[in-house]
């Protein structure tokens, strides 16, 4: 063999078995590092302010939509930034889609979403997640939900930050928000230890960020274009001329059409996700052939030639134009084979992600050539030079020509089954052949961009048959293609009739079903689902869902879009009890004020209840008031709250004279509450009606002390207080019967806690008696002289003793009297007539008279007869039996003749002093 056929046979483009497949291990261990390491380059990928590549289509800007269109006067009041019109933005790269792994359920979302930790980046600023900061997380239990609390107050302080005139750039705020909490969610993930559950969590919560950050994208998407399209309302709208080219006419198609110009909106979407999924792996395939395609047969054929007496050798094609295997029926080389289905699997991949000048690089890298002219043939005709005017310089000629001709060719060559799937594929999405497209869609993502490009070329088909088909065109495209009537309704419906059991479970995923309902434009099935959600699952959904469904239902409010408003309200309920579960007390109240009145008041009475730190208190009604809440009405309702709860019967205490009831935990916190009334001097009158409630209660309860430390609670200047602000008010008549009411029932209860404070001093004294020293019989003289000391010493305390008891005796019957004989009809009586009556303080009012004014009186006639004050006692039948005071009426039969009992007790000890039984001295 000569030199020059032995160098053939080693030429650089020969590759052994061995060989290639080592290069080709190597080549995927490079592309894995490339993925894992993507995420610190993110420099590498298209800006997000940059549009989204063309795909292989005539669907792209300026169709979706033209920036030609003169924008509405107003429209920049609702589109925010001037000029920009409704398309997508380019997002940072992330991790691959891990809904492929992670489909959880309701069950999985309660055990990844139990533990919070919260405080760790509350005021974190985009992409400031530091290398300690990271490995601090990463010692959490859950730390995918330790790095994304911050996204909370994110979301709160965006939302405030905006006005309506913002409200797009607001919802690409939220996106930026999730986009870079999925940045540091996915270092996390990338360092983490493969195996561990907690990071299962984590991988689960990159997921759930990375469905909400594509979910805003569309949202902007789709209603920008809405909005603008309602606000023209179809004006400066211009119609081509009869002799327009196809793009043209594709133009004004989507200039006029919102709903082929929408369903763009959605492949270009689709596509997005789909190249922040590849990330920049374009960029580091390698294919070794770099100029000549099917290497290992080109070899095989020349090594035959050279040596056409060598043994038999397997059947190969014996040509290798690009058609010679289908026509031949003969395979090609294994190896060239097996690139031949790794190169057409990365081209669907490309086009998949709308990157088709990357599929034409790199089939002219790959010598296909040929190919990435096919790629070519879906670009519109136009010929600027038409219309042009005489004498002016020549424009090139755009897309192609035969159009029709080689889509025809597509779509026949996405039929036939001697082909690749892939190869398929690729031109039946270039020809809109949904059929052969779906075959290669695994996804709920891919299976949707199928159905909306198929749905878009059928349209936009339609549109150039009817304006510019030429009449010589014989051939036509399948009648099923032809006259298909595609509704965004009957996509989703083929969609949910899928046998592919991946893309139903995919179907029902929470944010697939929002993107459904957003594409549809369906605001009422979209809230009706969010209430199905919440009933069925309620707190158990994620907390990071809730917070996507509350933002987004502010969002249609903002727009001024209707929801169905019981949905709106549950839906912002359910949010607001997760804040209060999680202790954010800094968003509660700018959630709350987005509820009806009387809801927003409940909602926040309700955390308030919680707060128990007189600072934190402070703090709260300061939001509060920030967020325009009825603070008065908020605080008054969560005293009654915690008054009314855990609420015992009000019933008659123990006449006998032993302890009060003790204070109990539940008593010492309704005791505290009244500090809500107390911030503003504004609600004096509130805290005294709230404050007399509390301590009738108590009172009822014979809990003395506690009702006593709600009454020193009360700031002593509070009815000249309420008398002051109502002056400054200019009013001249008479505080309103049920403020007035109130004064004189916390004036009643004063006057009775003092009686009853004096009676315990007095019954404690009383029991204090000095002892009287006794002398041992036989005593000495010196026990004697000490007897004599301590004698006089006992007197001298006993005349201390009983001038302290007089006084005290003196004392406690005045206090006992003013109760027993309180002026103006009596003690808890009310003097004016309130219209609006409250039947549930009369009736505590009245039963109070019947627990604590005969108790009274049989205290009082206790002092009386221990202090030998006898005639006195016998006094007490008139005072009770008096028609000016009628405190008969308060005593039961019962109490009647334990009384009548007592003051014979009395009249007995008279009888024995010598005087008459009612302590007057016997006439003779």
């Amino acid at each position: 063999m000569d030199r020059s056929g032995f160098g053939e046979m080693l030429s650089p483009v020969i590759r052994e078995p061995e060989v290639t497949r080592t290069a080709r291990k190597q080549s995927a261990q490079k592309r894995v590092l490339i993925r894992a390491s993507h995420d610190e380059n993110l420099g590498s990928t298209t800006p997000r302010n940059q549009m989204i590549p063309r795909t292989p289509s005539l669907f792209r800007q300026p169709f979706t939509p033209n920036r030609s269109l003169p924008k509405h006067p107003d429209i920049s009041c609702i589109l925010g930034t001037e000029g920009r019109s409704p398309q997508l933005s380019q997002s940072s790269g992330f991790l691959g889609n891990l809904s492929m792994v992670t489909n959880l359920d309701d069950s999985n979302w309660t055990a990844a979403f139990t533990a919070r930790h919260l405080g760790l980046f509350t005021k974190a600023e985009p992409n400031s997640v530091t290398e300690e900061a990271s490995a601090v997380m990463l010692r959490e239990d859950d730390p995918g939900e330790a790095a994304s609390s911050s996204m909370f107050p994110d979301f709160l302080q965006s939302f405030l930050k905006h006005s309506l005139s913002t409200v797009f750039d607001l919802v690409e705020e939220y996106e930026n928000i999730c986009s870079n909490q999925v940045n540091i969610l996915s270092k996390m993930v990338n360092r983490a230890t493969p195996g561990l559950q907690k990071f299962s969590k984590t991988a689960s919560m990159l997921w759930l960020l990375q469905q909400e950050m594509v979910t805003w994208r569309l949202l902007v998407s789709l209603y920008r274009d809405r909005i603008q399209s309602s606000l023209q309302n179809g004006n400066m709208l211009t119609t081509p001329a009869a002799n327009a080219s196809e793009k043209t006419f594709v133009e004004a198609l989507f200039q006029r059409e919102s709903l082929v110009r929408q369903c763009q909106m959605v492949v270009d979407w689709l596509e997005s996700i789909a190249k922040e999924e590849i990330g920049d792996f374009p960029d580091n395939i390698e294919f070794y052939a770099k100029s000549v395609y099917w290497e290992n047969t080109l070899h095989i054929l020349k090594q035959r030639q050279l040596a056409s007496s060598i043994g038999s050798a397997r059947p190969l094609v014996t040509e290798l134009d690009p058609d010679a295997p289908i026509r031949q029926k003969m395979p090609l080389d294994d190896l060239d084979r097996e690139d031949e289905v790794r190169l057409l699997k990365y081209l669907f991949t490309l086009i998949r992600a709308g990157m088709t000048d990357e599929a034409q690089r790199l089939c002219k890298r790959c010598g296909q050539a040929w190919r990435a002219a096919t790629l070519e043939g879906w670009k519109l005709y136009h010929d600027p030079n038409l219309h042009g005017e005489i004498g002016a310089e020549l424009e090139p000629v755009e897309g192609n020509p035969y159009r029709r001709i080689w889509k025809i060719s597509c779509w026949r060559m996405a039929e036939d089954e001697r082909f690749n799937k892939y190869e398929r594929a690729i031109y039946a999405a270039l020809s809109g052949n949904l059929k052969q497209l779906l075959p290669v869609c695994d996804t709920w993502e891919d299976t949707v961009w199928a159905y909306f490009r198929a749905m878009v070329d059928n349209l936009v088909e339609q549109e150039i048959r009817l304006s510019v088909m030429a009449q010589n065109e014989t051939e036509e495209l399948p009648r099923e293609y032809l006259e298909a009537n595609w509704t965004l309704e009957k996509v989703f419906e083929e969609l949910q009739a899928t046998d592919k059991k991946r893309v139903l479970e995919e179907n029902q995923e929470h944010y697939h079903i929002v993107q459904r309902f957003l594409i549809l434009g369906n605001i009422d099935g979209l809230m009706d689902e969010f209430s199905r959600w919440l009933s069925k699952s309620g707190s158990k959904l994620p907390g990071h869902l809730l917070r996507f469904m509350t933002h987004l239902t502010l969002f249609f409010r903002t727009l001024g879009l209707q929801t169905k408003e019981d949905a709106s309200v549950e839906v912002l309920k359910t949010y607001i009890q997760l804040l209060i579960n999680e202790g954010n007390t800094h968003l509660i109240a700018f959630y709350c004020c987005h509820l009806p009145q009387d809801l927003a008041v409940a909602q926040y009475a309700l955390f308030l209840e919680g707060v128990t730190d007189f600072e934190h208190r402070q703090i709260s009604l300061e939001l509060a008031r920030e967020a325009d809440l009825d603070v008065a009405t908020i605080t008054k309702t969560v005293v009654e709250n915690i008054r009314k709860k855990n609420d015992e019967e009000f019933s008659p205490h123990d006449l006998n004279l032993d302890q009060d009831s003790d204070t109990t935990q539940e008593d010492r916190v309704k005791i505290d509450v009244i500090d809500w009334l107390l911030f503003d001097p504004a609600q004096r009158s509130e805290a005294l009606k709230q404050g007399n409630a509390i301590m009738r209660k108590f009172l009822a309860l014979k809990k003395h002390e506690a009702a006593k430390e709600v009454f020193v609670k009360i700031p002593r200047d509070s009815i000249a207080e309420i008398y002051n602000l109502w002056e400054e008010r200019g009013a001249h008549s008479s505080l309103p019967a049920e403020i007035d009411n109130a004064v004189r029932e916390h004036l009643c209860i004063r006057a009775y806690l003092e009686a009853h404070e004096t009676f315990t001093e007095w019954f404690n004294h009383m029991n204090a008696a000095p002892q009287k020293p006794t002398l041992v019989s036989q005593p000495s003289f010196t026990e004697k002289i000490a007897y004599e000391h301590k004698e006089k010493k006992y007197e001298m305390d006993y005349d201390i003793w009983k001038g302290h008891l007089d006084a005290l005796t003196a004392d406690v019957k005045e206090k006992m009297y003013n109760v027993l004989l309180f002026v103006d009809g009596g003690w808890m009586v009310d003097v004016r007539e309130d219209p609006e009556e409250d039947h549930e303080r009369v009736h505590q009012m009245v039963l109070l008279r019947k627990l604590c004014l005969p108790r009274l009186c049989f205290l009082l006639h206790t002092i009386l007869h221990t202090t030998g004050q006898y005639q006195e006692c016998l006094q007490l039948a008139d005072m009770v039996s008096s028609e000016r005071h009628r405190l008969y009426l308060v005593f039961s039969k019962q109490e009647l003749k334990k009384l009548l009992q007592k003051l014979r007790e009395s009249s007995l000890m008279l009888l024995d002093q010598g005087l008459d039984p009612l302590g007057y001295e016997i006439q003779s």
